[in-house]
């Protein structure tokens, strides 16, 4: 029987990256693979549900020194020594025909003690992208902070502060460095590099791993949870009465992710116009004027589909993204995405499942959503449920990374 490993800090559904990584590893399941799953047990903690054999890496003790060698020395992903070498001697074990890497960064291993390992190893590996940190010095996304020196050598880093936050030195020069000569040790026969967008697989054609075999495939969601599933119950649980909706998604909001670009646009609205936001913390919620309606990110993936389909648009003004899932869900669900000119938040949205205005135009991203609403909304929601179901099912998408998997070891 074919094994598959797959790697990544969180395996529990409500996060994009894990529910990911357990589909992926379901659907390889069915067809004749063990899938194993190593995740970070003191980030996710407890048992999660999982139909892959899951293997906790680390625990809270590693999770919080790795924290502290994080914020104190910019050292992310180069803690957590004895756990990676807990994990190689877990990974011989299991003897995996294909490593699947989603994400290291997460505080739970030490990648230069990894990528020794998996260059010696022999087994293939694929990373999927889906985000900056592997090819840059500190930073997740560069694109908020326009900078492009991650193309040549990172320093003196503009967004030290930001995601892994580092409040004291500014290793991004040693980080650029040290990623580069641990990730670039792979062979290049037995490393195949997943961008999820094809923005970030162009961007990375600029990167020190320019020279690796790179195939695209973008994410994939479940189009029969989300799909149009409009209910008066979702009205009545918010207090949204017969208002057109505008929704925005995230799991956490930020600047870069288009809060304040929402505050803005609630100032232009119309009184039969609603702003309604999922993933509002309660600090960000007494933020809210009252045309703008907060709701805690929901656990439960129906109830954020009723509301995908209750919105007459939905608004991503993110100033820096992969290829986001939400506007995925929103056309399965029926609904147009309205959008900035960023990254691969473009790569959903066409003429016919939404419009894209340049970043930092709020009264257009508001005028767009207009024009979309006054279109025929059967018309339009039969549009992107079409789209939807021929480019997002994620049974389509993933059995490309089967594909690969079996391609991968027949390279020899």
């Amino acid at each position: 029987m074919k094994t598959l490993l797959q790697i990544n800090p969180v395996v529990r559904i409500s996060t994009s990256t894990g529910r990911i990584m357990q589909e992926i590893g379901e659907l390889a399941m069915r067809h004749g693979w063990k899938s194993c799953i190593a995740y970070a047990k003191g980030r996710d903690g407890g048992k999660p549900s999982c139909l892959s054999q899951l293997i906790p890496v680390g625990n809270a003790w590693s999770t919080c020194w790795h924290g502290i060698q994080t914020r104190l020395l910019d050292r992310h992903g180069l803690a957590s020594t004895g756990a990676t070498k807990q994990f190689i001697r877990q990974i011989e074990q299991i003897r995996p025909d294909v490593v699947h890497i989603h994400n290291i960064h997460g505080y739970f291993l030490n990648y230069r003690t990894l990528f020794d390992y998996l260059s010696r190893s022999g087994t293939p590996v694929v990373w999927t992208v889906h985000d900056c940190w592997l090819y840059t010095g500190h930073c997740y996304y560069y694109s908020y902070a326009a900078c492009d020196r991650w193309q040549t050598e990172c320093h003196d880093c503009p967004q030290r502060r930001e995601f892994p936050t580092s409040l004291l030195a500014d290793r991004s020069r040693k980080n650029f460095r040290d990623k580069r000569a641990a990730f670039t040790s792979m062979p290049r026969n037995r490393l195949t590099v997943v961008p999820v967008s094809e923005w970030i697989g162009a961007e990375m054609q600029r990167s020190f791993l320019a020279g690796y075999d790179f195939r695209v495939i973008h994410n994939g969601i479940d189009t029969e949870v989300f799909r149009m599933r409009e209910t008066r119950e979702v009205r009545e649980r918010y207090g949204l009465g017969e208002k057109h909706i505008l929704l925005g998604v995230a799991s956490i909001w930020s600047r870069e992710k288009g809060l304040d670009d929402f505050l803005h646009m609630a100032r232009l609205l119309n009184d039969d116009e609603l702003i309604v936001l999922v993933g509002v913390r309660p600090a960000e919620k007494r933020r809210l004027p009252r045309n703008i309606v907060g709701i805690p990110r929901t656990e439960h993936i129906r109830q954020l589909a009723e509301l995908y389909s209750t919105a007459d648009v939905f608004i991503n003004p993110t100033w820096q993204d992969n290829y986001p899932t939400v506007n995925m869900e929103a056309i399965a669900c029926g609904t147009p995405v309205v959008t900035y000119r960023t990254g691969g938040s473009i790569e959903a949205v066409t003429e016919d499942t939404g419009r894209i205005v340049e970043q930092g135009d709020c009264r257009g991203l508001l005028e767009a959503a207009r024009n979309m609403r006054q279109q025929r909304r059967e018309q339009v929601r039969a549009r992107c449920r079409a789209y939807a179901l021929k480019h997002f099912n994620k049974e389509d998408r993933y059995a490309e990374y089967l594909d690969l998997y079996d391609k991968l070891m027949t390279r020899g």
